[in-house]
């Protein structure tokens, strides 16, 4: 990667920014005019932005850290050091010119700024998977493998490097087979307990199977999703704002390749774009929830769980959105996207 690639400009709208580090793949970008360091701005700065009402068109300047750290390059031999003193995982070097002469990255640093999350983990595992038909006439979707890993192993991984050592599966379709995986798989760092759903709830009707088995704060998720994010950020978010339930989403970007015609009364053209672009936030299927909510679930029901969280919302109880890039989000839920997540995977996007 060019160190240009990682320079923003000053006025570059937010959805730009966002553009770029998802292009880049990293978390971190520099307003640097003519190569001279100015601000760093991380995919946190630009959620915090948000959050506080900013918008997509809004020029990256408003939501930049202008106080960056950085080390001259004689100095560069103290990186590891300095990013672990300020928590921080890149650290731009300057040249004897005031340039930014290197990025140094915490990556084979053993810089690891994660805050430990330590709640139980709650998988629904129990669908038909009939988007992955006929991989799933075989195999059940959580055992669909992309990589050499089954997702759902790949998704309690990921939970169980943030403390997360309590995994609970809500499994159905050929639940013996999921069941026989994880009980045979060795050298996992969490305890694997399984929930019976006898018939299909959707994803809010069968988390009435867990009631009783929760007393704390939990994460929620589906066994198609794979998130490249902080957990323990996510339920710092959660508790800070005494949310009853936080949706993770992720923005995403999305160009019509048709123009687009409004028609007006008496088959007249109101307006038309060409190839319009669409910005919205989506719903990954990860959650962070309150146990309450599982006491509170009617019995038997089948309803999917953003029903659940509607019922809160009108309620007028703390419902919240934690948003993530797009790049942060891999979804195998569809063919196509499951070959997008094994390519991304394997480092060839």
């Amino acid at each position: 990667m060019k160190l240009d690639e990682l320079f923003i400009r000053e006025d570059a709208t937010i959805l730009e920014t966002m553009k770029r580090l998802d292009e880049t793949g990293r978390r971190i970008l520099f307003i640097a005019p003519k190569g001279e360091l100015k601000a760093v701005l991380t995919d946190g700065d630009l959620r915090k932005w948000l959050l506080r009402g900013g918008k997509l068109t809004d020029e990256v300047r408003l939501a930049a850290n202008y106080n960056p750290k950085y080390l001259p390059v004689a100095d560069r031999g103290r990186a590891k050091m300095v990013m672990e003193q300020y928590g921080i995982d890149a650290l731009p070097i300057i040249g004897r010119d005031g340039k930014v002469n290197d990025i140094m990255f915490g990556t084979g640093l053993d810089v690891d700024n994660r805050k430990p999350a330590n709640i139980p983990v709650v998988v629904m595992a129990g669908g038909l998977g009939t988007r992955l038909y006929p991989y799933t006439k075989i195999l059940p979707k959580p055992l669909i493998p992309v990589g050499e890993q089954p997702i759902s192993e790949m998704i309690l991984d990921r939970f169980a490097e943030y403390g997360c050592k309590d995994a609970f599966m809500i499994v159905n379709y050929k639940k013996n087979m999921i069941k026989s995986y994880f009980n045979d798989l060795e050298g996992k760092s969490y305890q694997t307990h399984f929930v019976d759903e006898t018939e299909f709830l959707g994803t809010g009707g069968g988390l009435c199977l867990m009631k009783g088995k929760l007393d704390s704060t939990f994460f929620f998720s589906n066994c198609d999703t794979l998130l490249d994010v902080d957990y323990g950020d996510v339920l710092e978010y959660h508790r800070s704002h005494n949310n009853v339930i936080t949706m993770i989403c992720s923005y995403k970007h999305f160009q019509v390749p048709y123009g687009v015609v409004e028609m007006g009364e008496n088959g007249t053209i109101l307006a038309q774009r060409e190839k319009p672009e669409l910005n919205f936030l989506t719903n990954t299927g990860v959650y962070v929830v309150e146990p309450r909510v599982v006491e509170e679930l009617e019995d038997g029901k089948k309803q999917g769980f953003p029903d659940v969280i509607e019922k809160y919302r009108l309620a007028g109880e703390n419902v919240g959105v934690y948003p993530i890039n797009e790049s942060s989000w891999m979804d195998m839920g569809q063919m196509e996207e499951l070959e997008k997540m094994r390519r991304k995977l394997e480092g060839k996007v």
